[in-house]
């Protein structure tokens, strides 16, 4: 490339995060605004995060949040890891694409779809009375497939030679698996786990449809006050769920960083 298009590259990808940030900057900027409006800065204040923090019924839809994001992300992660593993060591590569594509098929599938599908299922098919166990279990359905695909590359690059070695000394399925397959993939898993936990954390249209009376989560909570007028409390809250999920970030970047140091140590 010559200077010329490496300008206009810069100048392309500068403009493009102006407008991905710019909309989220202007909310978190109006969350210290003194008024109660995003109309006319007033000055700084920080009533409006008192507020949120003192919002008794806004904590207990926090606190089912980060409940609800752990639990679906860990049971979504061990479940997906051992998904992942099945599909590597089918013999029928047939077989195994099948797998990967219907995985794929639930990664690209509208979110509005999936949760009117979940409703369909709790309310006519199965017994399930809608409020947290039917959330938990539908965000553990569409986070599945997303630990999928990060554990998979990770058993790609394991060294079949190691599950060899160890099948000749003698060791038991349980000590493979334990002692040579999941170490070799643990940057996937811990992978697979940062993401579940981030779409379960921030996911409203699924929970929209499948959560009950008595159970509710941030991102609904959030929709519904949005809907009642502006509130610069909700700007409070969203600034702080930005800053949450770009700490996620930064510290799966870290996690990544470290784990190709590490295997850069090993070659060398």
């Amino acid at each position: 490339m010559n200077k010329h298009q490496i300008k206009w590259s810069n100048f392309y990808l500068v403009f493009m995060f102006l407008v991905l940030y710019a909309p989220i900057l202007y909310l978190i900027v109006y969350s210290f605004n003194a008024g109660g409006d995003m109309n006319e800065w007033t000055g700084f204040t920080l009533e409006h995060y008192v507020s949120v923090f003192g919002d008794t019924r806004l904590m207990v839809f926090i606190l089912n949040t980060f409940i609800l994001a752990l639990l679906s992300a860990l049971i979504a992660t061990i479940i997906g890891t051992f998904g992942a593993i099945l599909i590597y060591y089918l013999r029928k590569k047939s077989r195994r694409q099948l797998l990967l594509n219907l995985n794929n098929i639930l990664l690209v599938t509208p979110d509005v779809m999936i949760g009117a599908s979940f409703l369909i299922l709790f309310t006519v098919w199965l017994p399930v009375k809608l409020g947290f166990f039917s959330v938990l279990l539908a965000h553990i359905a569409f986070n599945v497939p997303i630990v999928v695909l990060m554990v998979l590359p990770r058993l790609y690059e394991m060294n079949d030679t190691m599950v060899t070695a160890a099948q000749d000394l003698g060791a038991s399925h349980r000590q493979i698996m334990t002692r040579v397959i999941l170490p070799s993939i643990s940057s996937g898993i811990f992978a697979g786990f940062f993401m579940a936990f981030t779409y379960s954390l921030d996911d409203f249209a699924v929970t929209f449809f499948v959560t009950g009376n008595g159970f509710g989560t941030l991102a609904v909570e959030i929709y519904s006050r949005a809907r009642q007028g502006i509130s610069l409390e909700v700007n409070a809250i969203s600034a702080l769920m930005f800053l949450l999920s770009l700490a996620l970030v930064v510290g799966y970047y870290f996690i990544q960083t470290q784990e190709q140091r590490r295997k850069q140590g090993m070659v060398k």
